[in-house]
């Protein structure tokens, strides 16, 4: 029989990949959740609907009997929670939208599962943002580092989190959670990597030209994964991971963000000045974030397959996929 799996926030970034990903697992079916019939036309999932072993529901994360009834009919041994708004910085500025936004939608997910007649595992996709600005003695960053986000959208993971480790431990449901450090996503463009490098594909069109890039801060340190050995680390914490047990996911390589732009700008082949633009600065960031995900290796047997170069290439290659789509 086919695994059932339900991924919420099929159309964003990290849901798009992710069911793709999966799809090249045998014996799988991928349900994904969407809150309206206009997300069918969206470029994410475009390749998607082609595949006989993915079809689409539709419900509001924040419609707690449909959504009950959803689960209950469709009855997935997995659910993937990806469902949230992880724009950062706009977090900042709309904090009462995307905090509400992510509460209600998590909470009315797990409710919906706890009133359900299964009890399926359900991945918590969550971020190393709730850790906030970790002191350098004590980095790399384990699973046992205190919680202190410092924006709030790292609010919202930390209550997605919280809640999901209250129900699991008073309801006994079949919960793991992730957090998730800096990984290559050409799907979201508010991360540091998109933000430069979908500049420098918008300038591949006039090579000859000289181009000026505007950036936010460069200083911070950070470890990058590749995004197909980051949506593989999903599929081994859903399968192998430990009911009721925290893992960092996490790349092993250090770079600083300005040492990433510069392989960037490299790799473009194209002549380009940077500029710091302060309307692209967070106005709390985190400096370095060095993690450490033995816990996880150890559970899971995962490891990181791409190595830096590889992972840049695959990426720049894929921002520009993607923007000849947009």
């Amino acid at each position: 029989m086919s695994r059932r799996i339900l991924i919420t926030g099929v159309t964003g970034s990290g849901g798009s990949y992710l069911a793709e990903h999966i799809l090249k697992k045998k014996s799988v079916q991928v349900i994904g959740l969407t809150r309206n019939k206009n997300k069918l036309k969206n470029k994410n999932i475009k390749n998607l609907l082609k595949n006989k072993n993915f079809s689409i529901k539709h419900a509001n994360l924040s419609n707690l009997n449909k959504l009950k009834v959803l689960i209950n009919k469709v009855k997935p041994q997995i659910i993937f929670h990806l469902a949230s708004n992880a724009d950062v910085r706009k977090s900042f500025f709309y904090p009462y939208d995307i905090v509400k936004g992510n509460n209600i939608c998590t909470l009315t997910l797990l409710e919906a599962v706890r009133l359900a007649t299964i009890n399926p595992r359900i991945m918590i996709c969550s971020t190393a943002e709730v850790y906030g600005n970790v002191k350098k003695k004590d980095q790399p960053i384990d699973e046992r580092a205190l919680i202190n986000p410092i924006n709030p959208y790292a609010v919202s993971k930390t209550f997605q989190d919280l809640i999901a480790q209250n129900y699991c431990k008073l309801y006994n449901m079949d919960i793991v959670i992730t957090r998730m450090f800096t990984y290559l996503n050409a799907r979201r463009k508010n991360l540091f990597a998109s933000a430069f490098t979908y500049q420098i594909v918008k300038f591949l069109k006039y090579p000859k030209k000289v181009h000026t890039l505007k950036h936010g801060n460069l200083n911070s340190l950070r470890t990058l994964l590749d995004i197909r050995d980051a949506m593989e680390a999903y599929w081994l914490a859903a399968t192998k991971g430990k009911k009721g047990e925290i893992y960092n996911i996490c790349g092993v390589i250090k770079i600083s963000v300005k040492d990433f732009l510069d392989k960037i700008i490299k790799l473009s082949g194209i002549k380009v000045n940077t500029q710091l633009d302060k309307n692209l600065v967070r106005p709390n960031d985190i400096q370095i974030q060095i993690a450490n995900c033995k816990k996880f290796k150890n559970d899971t047997g995962w490891l990181a397959k791409k190595n830096l170069d590889e992972s840049i290439n695959f990426f720049f290659k894929e921002c520009i996929k993607q923007n000849k789509k947009s």
